[in-house]
């Protein structure tokens, strides 16, 4: 059986009006007009192209088949009377002589129409992911991301970066997030970890002279789902630089990516080098997030002062937040709505008042504020027609709160967002250490590899008290655009003196150091260059650049928000003689 064609469906032009050619795609359509007339679609990768029969033979072979059935359609290509501007394709048609039924759908239904699926419950849509991706519109996505990577590798190739792959199966380290892991069938009770990152490799790169790697490399981690994050794998444009500090990182990236996301967008202009940078403690002071996005104009303003002595409960003993909106339109309702999507998202309380026309408080938390009228309106800088929003608590709930309002005003008031276009940003001079939420005690901030502000001398003064290990800051950066955070990168600690200190503020001694990472530990011992690096996730990298908000919209074959692939039906479970070879023994844990 011949499986050839000439051409795609979406190929033919008035040039080939006459020619003979072979077509090969699925039957998306069938509309009979008469008893021996009928015109059919055909689409393939490339496009669509008209088919019309006009024989009893022809209508014969094709009136019995299910749509998705794929066809290989012989004939003469001919002029459209009928011409559809709208279609590359519409100014042509093909006359078949021969139809061969190449794959025959055996569904009288589909389980969504396939133009249609964006429309269909996701569910269905995961299930069926293989029919799903016959949709142009998703199909498009996987393009795109096809072709940003190609770009990203031609854009690091020629930056100098050698592509490095690095392995898969590894050691458990602790990294911040959750292993996958792998068990061992020669070593029993031992097991390999999937790279959360491949961190430690890049760096030992770096160790072993390597000047400059990259790879487009997969990640995982067993961690829930969001619209911006995919649970299990993920890939990111990693990277590392030998004899090279924060500079050199920005500087490479500020060359990369805004071509790329020019070129690719759904917008096409993109911030230019130098990216704006922000401190870590400056951002969460006037944006109320670490990951602002900079197409809003808005800003947070201290009015603790000012409000925190009203009488209103809320803001007594607290920090507030205030985010004033100029020329502000909106009702009471949206306002509520507003304040509703906040307190969804932050599990905090928004509130508000206005300034208006006349120049009276109104609405809101305004029998509170109006007498003092005067004093708000100077701390706030107030003007006839403003808008207020309010947040309070602690200073950390404070700020991230507002961040959270702030972002939903600016969705709001189109005056205030320019939505069209790629806003990058560098967050700079992150913590070095933080205190964890669920252990109570001093944790890595970030990247636990990172060189501290003050290097080997402020650890040394944290550990003998002096210095309060919260107030350190470290060579640690976030790349953000359109207030998505797109990669974490640092300036590495290269100097095993000092990642010794580093660790022992979070209790893990020399010994545990040793253990947990010996092939750096070791490496670094021999004399390492100070190097640095960063990884740009691709696959948020390509949801902005298609105007995706759900992650999954722009990866092939994406798991749920239950970190389950529908379509395969993983994980699932095993035959027991697979467990047994790996001296596995599985246990229903007894319900209490």
């Amino acid at each position: 059986m011949v499986q050839s064609r000439t051409h795609t469906c979406g190929e033919l032009r008035m040039e080939q009006v006459g020619q003979t050619v072979t077509l090969a795609g699925f039957l998306e359509n069938v509309r009979e007009v008469g008893q021996n007339l009928a015109f059919v679609v055909l689409r393939d990768f490339y496009g669509t192209t008209q088919v019309v029969l006009e024989t009893a033979e022809m209508m014969a072979i094709v009136k019995d088949l299910n749509k998705e059935s794929t066809l290989q359609v012989t004939g003469v290509v001919r002029e459209r009377d009928s011409k559809n501007p709208k279609l590359p394709t519409g100014d042509i048609e093909v006359v078949p002589s021969a139809i061969t039924v190449l794959g025959r759908c055996r569904h009288n239904e589909l389980p969504f129409p396939i133009n249609r699926s964006r429309e269909a419950d996701e569910t269905q849509r995961l299930k069926y992911r293989y029919l799903d991706l016959r949709n142009p519109e998703v199909k498009n996505n996987i393009i795109l991301r096809c072709n940003v990577v190609s770009a990203l590798r031609q854009a690091m190739t020629a930056e100098g970066f050698m592509e490095i792959t690095t392995p898969i199966l590894t050691a458990s380290s602790p990294e911040g997030a959750r292993d996958y892991l792998v068990p061992s069938r020669k070593h029993p009770g031992k097991f390999y970890a999937l790279p959360q990152a491949p961190q430690q490799f890049k760096q030992l790169l770096m160790a072993s002279g390597f000047d400059r790697y990259f790879q487009i490399a997969p990640c995982f981690r067993d961690e829930d789902a969001r619209g911006d994050r995919s649970p299990g794998e993920f890939y990111q444009l990693d990277m590392e630089m030998a004899f090279a500090n924060q500079e050199d990182v920005f500087a490479v990236l500020e060359r990369v990516l805004p071509p790329i996301f020019a070129k690719y967008g759904t917008y096409n202009v993109a911030s230019q080098a130098p990216f704006t940078r922000i401190p870590f403690l400056e951002a969460m002071d006037k944006y109320g997030s670490d990951k602002p996005d900079l197409r809003i104009d808005l800003t947070l303003t201290d009015a603790t002062e000012v409000l925190s002595g009203c009488g209103f409960g809320p803001f007594e003993g607290n920090t507030v937040k205030a985010i004033v909106v100029t020329d502000f339109v909106g009702t009471r309702k949206q306002i509520d709505g507003l304040c509703a999507e906040v307190e969804v998202q932050s599990g905090e309380k928004a509130y508000w008042f206005r300034y208006d026309e006349k120049g009276e408080i109104v609405g809101g938390i305004a029998k509170f504020v109006q007498p003092i009228k005067e004093a708000v309106v100077e701390a706030l800088g107030l003007t006839p027609g403003c808008f207020v929003g309010l947040t309070a608590g602690k200073l950390l709930t404070a700020q991230k709160t507002a961040g959270v309002l702030r972002s939903k005003l600016g969705n709001f008031c189109p005056n205030h967002m320019d939505r069209e276009r790629y806003e990058f940003c560098w967050i700079v001079d992150f913590p070095m250490y933080e205190i964890g939420e669920e252990s109570g005690l001093l944790e890595f901030c970030h990247n636990p590899f990172s060189m501290p502000n003050g290097g080997l001398e402020i650890l040394k003064k944290a550990a003998a008290g002096e210095v309060d290990p919260l107030t350190i800051t470290a060579y640690q950066y976030d790349l953000v655009c359109n207030g998505v955070e797109l990669s974490s990168g640092a300036v590495r600690n290269h100097d095993p003196e000092i990642m010794l200190e580093a660790f022992q503020l979070v209790r893990l001694g020399e010994d545990d150091v040793k253990s947990k990472f010996p092939a750096m530990y070791n490496a670094f011992t021999y004399g390492a260059p100070p190097h640095a690096g960063i990884a740009p996730g691709v696959d948020r990298m390509v949801m902005l650049l298609a105007g995706e908000d759900s992650i999954r919209e722009i990866i092939p074959f994406p798991m749920n928000k239950n970190a389950q692939d529908l379509m395969m039906g993983a994980p699932s479970f095993v035959d027991p003689k697979q467990l047994d070879e790996l001296n596995i023994v599985c246990v229903k844990q007894e319900e209490e």
